[in-house]
């Protein structure tokens, strides 16, 4: 195809009202490729650890919904390279995904994929399913998997609401792609063992969207208080995790003084079992 500098104007018309894909990066991929990020180019030397990397995300289901939070450390190998980092982004009126790995690359991800969303509904008259949107992230996850191998590692924790079964719904996936659906919770991140652990004890089925912020800021905690690259809550900055909360009435993002009351509460509790809330053995 000729550059789309050469075209006449009503061939470009053309083109921006019948792209022939409802996919935003298809079009762009066949009408400008130059603008979309370069996923296939070679770099001279791996980049590894010498780019800010972004940990740990945690997501469950509640009665109804579904939560996500995440921490806001970037780590650069054995440095904290950023302590406010955003991991948590809205994808659209009913969904979010959370970014683990390299964060630049993540925060490009987020963003074209929104970008994504939008370009399905406006074309389409409608909203993408929910399999369609973890599907859909999948063929961009796949389209970075040569940058993947270089070192520039980006692994999504993919949350919706679904209205047809009135529930909220989590996908996790690899470097090739996935989607792989979880039930009930699901941590990604260098601390996502430690969070999942603690996830597993804390849990509840049927439980509120209220006790589920909490629960997902305990197990934050918890992968803190283990893995050294995901950051706690920082009193003295004023830096809380990121809480967003999906349900029927769609996305919302807790304000910073909702969240410090959650982590205020939690941070109380710890002074007297800084371990945590136990589990029941029966």
């Amino acid at each position: 195809m000729a550059s789309h500098r050469d075209l006449p104007v009503g061939l470009v018309n053309q083109l921006f009202q019948n792209t022939g894909s409802s996919s935003f990066t298809e079009f762009v991929g066949s009408y400008a490729p130059e603008l979309l990020p370069r996923r296939g180019e070679v770099l001279a030397t791996p980049i590894g650890d010498q780019v800010p990397h972004a940990t740990t995300i945690v997501a469950a289901t509640f009665a109804g919904g579904v939560v996500m939070a995440g921490d806001r450390r970037a780590t650069s190998g054995n440095i904290i390279s950023q302590r406010d980092v955003q991991k948590v982004f809205r994808a659209d009126d009913y969904s979010c995904m959370g970014i683990a790995g390299t964060a630049s690359t993540g925060i490009e991800f987020a963003r074209l994929y929104r970008v994504e969303l939008e370009h399905y509904e406006k074309l389409e008259g409608r909203t993408m399913s929910v399999q369609g949107k973890a599907n859909r992230l999948a063929t961009m996850i796949r389209g970075n998997l040569a940058m993947a191998m270089q070192g520039l590692v980006v692994v999504p924790l993919f949350a919706a609401y679904d209205p047809d079964k009135d529930e909220g719904r989590i996908f996790s996936y690899d470097v090739a792609g996935g989607p792989y659906e979880r039930e009930r919770y699901d941590a990604i991140g260098s601390g996502s063992i430690f969070a999942r652990g603690s996830l597993k004890k804390l849990y509840r089925d049927g439980a509120s969207a209220d006790d589920m912020v909490m629960t997902l800021i305990q197990a934050l905690y918890d992968a803190a208080d283990d893995d050294s690259a995901t950051g706690g809550p920082d009193v003295t900055r004023k830096i809380w995790p990121i809480v967003s909360v999906i349900d029927a009435d769609g996305f919302r993002r807790l304000s910073e003084e909702e969240v410090s009351g959650y982590v205020q509460q939690m941070l109380d509790a710890r002074l007297i079992s800084p371990d945590g809330p136990i589990a029941p053995l029966r």
